[in-house]
């Protein structure tokens, strides 16, 4: 992956989880979900690997201080997109493409990223969300495309018509950015939301209103975009890699 630079979330305390460690680092056959994610970048062989840090980086910094990874601290958990933007120093002249990653989705295979990445170059893309067709898409938000992949908008469920809510389709919270205009797209979000964070998913509507190219690439099998958030769905992706 020429030219390429990935940042990985790793800064939430996932109350859900019901754990006193940091989120990421909750073990899965003995590893934090957060290694299985680091290995896959490393088959990529991407020029270098930011984590976002924040509730007990100190134990994830300890553990990976071995490792060639850059890590950056989120003092304040304010958004996926916030946490992002604090990668901008080490990236302010950088003309290349990011991976931007959950640290709690430790199926994602290499093969999916490398795809996802060969799309967007074919499609001189500017952002390029990685999709998944879910059984039932429940209550998250659909990806509204054309047929090429081109996004026409991300739809929240409320505010979803009844033909847009057949759409199972979704934001798997993977995307490759061209990087000056991720950092461009930053810039403009606004925390205008009942949490009061900056959301990575608004660099999307923003670079299509600058008239951008965004597009969206589905992942052939979904299970590998399955995040944890409660300590049943580690249980449940603990089997899955067992066999993986």
């Amino acid at each position: 992956m020429k030219n390429t630079c990935a940042v990985v979330l790793a800064a939430g305390k996932g109350v859900r989880m019901k754990s006193e460690l940091p989120k990421v680092f909750n073990p899965i056959l003995g590893k934090p979900m957060l290694e299985y994610v680091v290995n896959t970048l490393k088959e990529l062989k991407v020029d270098q690997i930011f984590v976002v840090v924040g509730h007990k980086k100190e134990m994830i910094i300890e553990y990976f201080k071995n490792q060639e990874i850059v890590f950056v601290e989120q003092k304040e958990q304010l958004g996926t997109g916030h946490a992002v933007m604090q990668v901008e120093p080490y990236l302010k002249n950088y003309d290349g493409k990011v991976l931007v990653l959950a640290g709690d989705v430790p199926m994602l295979r290499a093969k999916t990223l490398s795809d996802l990445y060969d799309f967007h170059v074919e499609k001189h893309s500017s952002a390029t969300v990685l999709t998944a067709e879910l059984p039932d898409a429940l209550n998250y938000g659909r990806i509204i495309r054309n047929q090429d992949g081109l996004i026409l908008k991300i739809v929240e469920k409320k505010d979803a018509s009844s033909g847009e809510l057949l759409v199972r389709e979704i934001n798997t919270g993977t995307f490759c950015f061209e990087a000056k205009q991720m950092f461009y797209a930053l810039s403009q979000v606004k925390a205008e939301n009942a949490q009061k964070e900056y959301y990575l998913t608004d660099t999307i509507e923003i670079l299509k209103e600058r008239g951008y190219p965004v597009f969206a690439y589905q992942a052939k099998d979904y299970k590998e975009t399955l995040g944890i958030n409660t300590p049943e769905e580690l249980k449940e992706i603990e089997k899955r890699l067992v066999n993986y």
